[in-house]
């Protein structure tokens, strides 16, 4: 039996993502036991375990065009998901450096597929339906955070506890993987066969140099920056409301869908968002009132995920675009945001130490940066074309 049907391609693609993030959310969630289990508690240890999330992260976003040029689409995402299913690791693991290892494995895997889901998106669909796809696969991971953020409790009560819970998440990954051999690439030959003139020449080298790309990579690298920073530093500093960005992330998505099937304008979504975006995140981190704290998360979060899929989309819709240039735009894309991100994080808490654990440079720090999604905005190409009015509309 084979696959060769596009929704069921997509359900493939869209829960692969949504059990990463369940997998990966749900072991950071349990961290406290999988450390006291190993009687591990040295904050440095868990310290080194995100950094070595992050270069795994930076690694994978920058690697992931190469995998893919030496194993074609369908093998590369095979790959992403076989290196996610690792996590069954981290519930087992005997010692530190197996954790480390199954964290960074399993990072690395999430890295990839982010980065995949594009040529996917171009190969399967047409570029009417592209915004719909790409903004449903800009949730999945807000949906896998949501769902362990709100019933993990429930979820480890079910199963028997948080070891049985993320083993589940991890067997459910190597379910879909297995059902993604079945996927059938017929376009990918064809494809290939038609741009080869085309892709020969866009290679990593060729993508540092394209304009474009930095400039795609510094618009998402603030809002990035504070995403990472929010769920990192925010809790420390007595703000507790990023579960708030992440519910109404998931409603922001949908409304962003609809929005960008009804105007192909590309920027100014992303424009206005920008603004929105640094004025709520002003307002969430310098409040001292609870209710303009939640106020301004729910709106943040709603904005931060409203111009996503406008963004996501923008690449896909430059002209003479392939597969695989479109691989290599979206790994830059990330490595560079996600390498940009991680200096960012290391200043704002070397600023919290420097100032005796006050957050408010930090706090400045994150609001400036986060300017990167409206000025980034004006550094990039409309891609979207305006519908013509009809003669009765005019």
């Amino acid at each position: 039996m084979k696959i060769t049907n596009k929704y069921l391609v997509e359900s493939l693609v869209f829960f692969s993502y949504v059990l990463f993030a369940m997998a990966w959310v749900g072991g950071t969630a349990s961290m406290d036991q999988i450390m006291a289990s190993m009687q591990i508690d040295s904050l440095a240890s868990a310290s080194f375990i995100s950094g070595a999330v992050t270069l795994a992260k930076i690694v994978g976003t920058f690697g992931a065009a190469l995998i893919t040029i030496k194993f074609g689409v369908k093998y590369a995402f095979l790959i992403a998901s076989l290196l996610i299913v690792t996590g069954l690791m981290t519930p087992f693991s005997p010692n530190y450096e197996l954790l480390l290892i199954s964290r960074f494995l399993m990072g690395l895997g999430g890295a990839f597929m982010i980065v995949y889901f594009n040529p996917i998106v171009m190969q399967w669909f047409t570029p009417e339906e592209r915004p719909v796809v790409n903004g449903l696969n800009a949730v999945a991971f807000n949906v896998g955070t949501a769902i362990i953020l709100w019933f993990m409790a429930d979820i480890n009560q079910l199963t028997g506890g948080w070891k049985a819970s993320l083993t589940l998440f991890s067997l459910s990954s190597l379910l879909l993987a297995i059902a993604w051999l079945l996927v059938k690439f017929e376009t990918e030959t064809s494809s290939s066969q038609q741009t080869t003139a085309d892709t020969a020449h866009y290679s990593y080298m060729d993508g540092l140099k394209d304009k474009f790309n930095w400039a795609y990579g510094f618009t998402y690298s603030g809002l990035l920056s504070f995403y990472i920073c929010l769920f990192t530093f925010y809790p420390k500093a007595g703000i507790s409301q990023s579960k708030w960005v992440i519910g109404f992330g998931i409603l922001g998505t949908i409304a962003g869908i609809l929005y960008s099937k009804r105007k192909p304008l590309r920027l100014p979504v992303i424009r206005f968002s920008g603004v929105i975006i640094t004025l709520t995140i002003f307002g969430l981190s310098f409040s001292t009132d609870a209710w303009i704290q939640t106020l301004s998360a729910i709106v943040l979060g709603f904005f931060i995920f409203f111009p996503v899929t406008a963004l996501v989309t923008l690449p896909h819709e430059i002209p003479n675009m392939t597969g695989q240039k479109i691989t290599v735009v979206f790994s830059l894309f990330y490595s560079i945001s996600y390498l940009f991100s991680t200096i960012v994080l290391w200043v704002f808490g070397k600023l919290v130490d420097i100032n005796g654990g006050d957050y408010s440079a930090s706090f400045i720090l994150i609001t400036l940066i986060s300017t990167t999604f409206f000025i980034g905005s004006y550094l990039l190409p409309e891609t979207g074309k305006a519908k013509e009015l009809k003669p009765c509309e005019a």
